[in-house]
């Protein structure tokens, strides 16, 4: 039977609204909106303001701040990420909003004002408290059901008879986040590294080393074209000729243009380009040609100068100017000395801070975009180290082990770690502080090495598969596969942001396989 739909003013008039008009508490976004610390990421937000006092009455951190994690759990545009607001009424909720309100909350362009002012290390602050507030909270959890197990061992022990009984105990209470009333107390003091909170165990004299610690790190890529040096040259070729256009524009019928060649210049470059796999001596002779009509566009702007002033550049002109400047200077030091290897290499026009990163992987062997080194526990995700230009990885474990120290209180027993990092430092570093580090011993390998010491490694390469796939749901559920930030601050908030929505996003499952064994398979026993 087919049943013909209704009429759009009868469906748009009738259509029933759930939960009687009121919010769902079991919503994933009201469970979320309950784990950020509002009150602390508000004072950290003010601090951004050089006159909190004055001027036009400024959005609320809670809308700054949820507005960004909505954008990255979702993988949205900033247009989108206003419109979807306007739609739901549980991120209105999650925003502080006390009722439904059907517009658009601010223009979408305020998405990047709400990135500079919450910078890397603001967000990094706010997903320390919120990782050791959950790990807290599941390690009480797993002590209460230690000890209900116990006891009713101990009771199975005790009683007699054939009856079935079924224990809910305390399971019906959420566990509650541990209050921090002395934070912000403790991070105003902590300037050098605001993002790293106290431990909230009081400290004990001898404290034995306990958990574990993973280390790895990672390469977030740029959303950029893959960089070749001709085509980088061609770009930038383009782009100075519009420069010539505009200084020149006051004086046309006044003075000759200058000849640039464009069209022989452009043609070059397709000749080029197209071929499908071209030998590196055409390469390096249509980078020769590219260079010298760069050059060429320089000398001319320098000319011209002389008659126009900058200032009849507009501030992306002029920005771009200067990095080709260096760019040309970098690519004709690479030509006279036939290499490819120089410090602080451009890559791209638009965004000049990114850098190569050779990672050595199977499917792309050189990336391009911020370096991260990042730590593990117990499944929340730590940054330890961004940075755009390249470094070693093994020089943060000492760093991170003492990071680890100031937020639990104690040092780690085991450091799962790749091989980079077992130098010599680092190994005398973890024998002083009787801290186990993973992986083979330095030189060359032991032809009677035991079968426990095999087992370990694989039992090591097993658990540390953890932090790589913690990488991979960022790269592939978020966006930290591609950062589509444009700026060099940004594009870090970013990469914090999508660290935190991590953190969230394990701590909801927490509390889901809390509920889904609390209520789906309630303990049934024979007494």
């Amino acid at each position: 039977m087919f049943v013909l739909n209704r009429d759009m003013a009868d469906l748009l008039e009738n259509f029933y609204l759930p939960f009687g008009g009121r919010l769902n508490p079991a919503n994933r976004w009201v469970q979320l909106a309950a784990l950020i610390p509002w009150g602390i990421v508000e004072e950290k937000y003010v601090r951004s303001f050089q006159s909190p006092a004055i001027g036009q009455k400024a959005y609320s951190a809670r809308i700054a701040l949820g507005s960004l994690i909505i954008k990255e759990r979702l993988g949205l545009s900033d247009r989108e990420t206003t419109l979807q607001i306007q739609e739901n009424p549980y991120l209105q909720f999650f925003l502080g909003y006390t009722e439904y309100v059907d517009e658009e909350p601010f223009h979408h362009s305020l998405l990047t004002h709400f990135r500079e002012r919450l910078g890397l290390e603001i967000l990094a602050e706010v997903n320390d408290w919120i990782a050791q507030a959950a790990l807290q909270a599941e390690r009480e959890v797993a002590m209460k059901q230690k000890s209900s197990k116990r006891d009713r061992d101990d009771d199975d022990n005790d009683a007699g008879g054939s009856q079935i009984t079924m224990e809910v105990g305390e399971a019906f209470s959420i566990p509650e986040e541990a209050p921090a009333p002395d934070v912000t107390k403790k991070t105003r003091n902590m300037a050098r590294k605001p993002h790293v909170l106290p431990s909230t165990a009081a400290p004990t004299a001898n404290v034995t080393n306990r958990g574990t610690l993973m280390l790895d790190a990672t390469c977030a890529p740029a959303d950029i074209k893959y960089p070749t040096d001709l085509g980088l040259l061609n770009h930038a070729r383009e782009i100075l000729e519009d420069i010539i256009d505009v200084l020149h524009r006051p004086h046309i019928g006044a003075m000759e243009k200058p000849r640039t060649y464009r069209e022989k210049a452009r043609k070059s470059y397709l000749g080029i380009s197209k071929q499908r796999k071209a030998s590196g001596k055409v390469i390096r002779k249509a980078i020769k040609k590219q260079l010298g009509y760069v050059g060429r566009d320089l000398r001319i702007i320098e000319a011209l100068v002389t008659h126009t002033p900058f200032t009849e550049l507009s501030k992306r002109h002029y920005r771009q100017l200067l990095i080709i400047s260096e760019l040309y200077r970098q690519q004709r030091q690479m030509m006279e000395k036939k290499t490819h290897v120089i410090s602080d290499r451009i890559v791209s026009i638009e965004q000049p801070h990114v850098r190569p990163m050779v990672r050595g992987k199977a499917g792309a062997n050189v990336e391009f975009g911020a370096k991260i080194a990042a730590s593990l526990v117990d499944g929340y995700a730590w940054i330890e180290t961004a940075q755009w230009d390249s470094f070693n990885e093994a020089t943060t474990l000492q760093a991170s082990v003492e990071t680890y120290k100031q937020r639990f209180g104690h040092y780690p027993a085991v450091i799962l770690a790749d091989k980079i990092y077992r130098n010599r430092d680092n190994l005398n570093y973890c024998k002083e502080l009787r801290i186990r580090l993973s992986g083979p011993k330095l030189g060359r390998p032991s032809k009677q090495q035991s079968d426990g010491d095999c087992r370990q490694e694989r039992q090591d390469a097993a658990q540390r598969n953890a932090i790589e796939g913690k990488f991979g749901e960022g790269k592939r559920k978020l966006g930290l596969g591609r950062i589509r930030a444009r700026g060099a601050e940004t594009s870090l908030t970013v990469i914090a942001l999508q660290f935190l929505v991590m953190n969230l996003e394990r701590r909801l499952r927490a509390l889901l396989l809390f509920f889904f064994r609390l209520f789906g398979f309630s303990v049934l026993r024979w007494a």
